[in-house]
């Protein structure tokens, strides 16, 4: 898939420090997909998005299959840019 090619080389760029505060709040979205202080993104019917400082996750719900898929991890500057 393409979100996941994009999304693994979004993590590549970033500090080890960084993955390792990243890492426990995407494997988190497996079994509570919409955390407290997450938000829907607005004109998207099943985007939402979290915080992890100033950084961004931002990833699908499917409900009906379970599923969860990170689209974007990027600093809150860049993430909502295509």
């Amino acid at each position: 898939m393409a979100h996941n090619y994009a999304v693994r080389k979004e993590l590549e760029n970033l500090s080890d420090a960084l993955i390792a505060r990243l890492t426990p709040k995407i494997d988190g979205l497996a079994t509570d997909p919409r955390p407290s202080g997450c938000r829907k993104l607005h004109g998207h019917k099943d985007l939402w998005r979290i915080r992890v400082g100033n950084y961004r996750v931002v990833y699908m719900v499917d409900d009906e299959i379970a599923m969860v898929t990170v689209t974007r991890i990027a600093h809150r500057r860049d993430v909502y840019q295509s």
